[in-house]
């Protein structure tokens, strides 16, 4: 298979999903088409061969194909393909990993591929699913809202409100330490009127944290049939919840010799599912996946975007592997500076390759986790 690289990648600032956030009044197939624009001025002139575009909630200002959408906004080529994926909260980077698929097998050249979610103008389970509420199918089976997923699995894991405070208020430091740093956002494009992250709060302080109430007990009572009676310690308060906010990434994915200088070659992909009870946890098994594809270590990894799906996934990884917390999520993440779904997997790949110029290091991970057993993770080597 022919190496695959990325050439660039660029994101938006990430705006609070409400009526006066800061990229509401852009719609979804603007802000791919303003990062769009982005690479071309960074990168030269590229047709792509397809546009891949992860976006989870599929109906309203995101229905119709959204990536076709994109297409036609940003006035793409007509021979442009177009794809546009729903893989919850893995949905950008699956995008990127199907892009790297086919440009490994010769099928492409040269993709666009990343994501967008609008959540000001397309709240989070909107496109009313009958899977929400569907109490025919086996427990198991039924959807669990991420955040009642997140309580379930710090009890299992038997992670204290003390862990889930200490990660909340390290990613609130870092994000608002780095939000003017250059270096650490040199791909961040500012979109509309923002020009920096929207969703910090840089008022965040141990006391505050410890002083927070859980704020998701309730629904144990609502979802009583999925969890099939069983009850656990309401712990993740809203502060241990990533944001919900708008925001795009997208990435330039290629074959050798599109463009003079690519910033990163892929060194794996991964995707894996995992146990729905477990939710939340099938980030691991694809990173375990990716890592093993590649004979590196955790220790070897320069630089790690790991997704702060609510604060008990990166309590855990802290606390379960031997991991340097020096190297992880070194700008803040999703607790800090908020998950617009689809388009996370994006983001954190643009952030990473800017953190691994940043320090000069040599390889770099992103791992993405969703609910209901979603998990995607990728390796990349940075090129100098």
């Amino acid at each position: 298979m022919a190496d695959v690289y990325l050439y660039d990648a660029v994101r938006t600032p990430r705006g609070k999903a409400r009526p006066d956030g800061g990229l509401a009044g852009l719609s979804p197939q603007e802000l791919v088409r303003q990062q769009a624009a982005a690479l071309t001025a960074r990168c030269g002139d590229f047709v792509p061969d397809a546009l891949l575009l992860g976006c989870v909630t599929q109906s309203g200002a995101q229905g119709g194909h959204m990536a076709m959408l994109a297409k036609l906004h940003a006035e793409l080529p007509d021979t442009t393909a177009t794809h546009s994926i729903n893989n919850y909260c893995a949905s950008g980077l699956s995008a990127i990993g199907q892009a790297v698929a086919k440009v490994a097998s010769g099928e492409a050249n040269c993709i666009l591929a990343g994501g967008v979610e609008s959540m000001s103008g397309t709240p989070f389970l909107s496109d009313r699913a009958a899977f929400y509420k569907n109490d025919e199918l086996p427990p198991r089976a039924r959807f669990v809202p991420p955040v009642l997923a997140a309580d379930r699995l710090a009890n299992a894991e038997g992670l204290t409100r003390a862990d889930l405070d200490a990660v909340a208020l390290a990613s609130q430091q870092k994000a608002s330490a780095t939000d003017t740093d250059a270096a650490l956002q040199q791909s961040r494009i500012a979109t509309g009127p923002l020009s920096g992250e929207e969703c910090i709060r840089p008022q965040t302080t141990a006391e505050s944290l410890a002083a927070a109430p859980p704020a998701f007990g309730e629904l144990q009572q609502q979802y009583a049939g999925a969890l099939e009676g069983a009850t656990f310690a309401p712990l993740h308060a809203i502060a241990h919840a990533p944001p919900i906010c708008d925001g795009a990434g997208l990435a330039l994915v290629g074959a050798a010799g599109l463009a003079p200088h690519p910033r990163a070659r892929v060194v794996a992909f991964a995707e894996s599912g995992g146990d729905p009870v477990a939710s939340l946890t099938a980030g691991f098994a694809a990173m375990d996946k990716a890592l093993a594809r590649t004979a590196l270590t955790l220790g070897e990894i320069d630089r790690i975007e790991f997704m702060e799906a609510f604060a008990v996934t990166i309590a855990k990884f802290l606390r379960d592997r031997d991991v340097d917390p020096a190297r992880v999520n070194v700008s803040g993440g999703h607790l800090a500076k908020g998950h617009p779904m689809g388009a996370s997997g994006a983001i954190l790949t643009s952030t990473l390759l800017d953190a691994l110029d940043a320090c000069g290091g040599r390889y770099g991970l992103v791992v993405l986790t969703g609910a209901m057993g979603v998990g995607a993770a990728m390796v990349v080597e940075r090129v100098v």
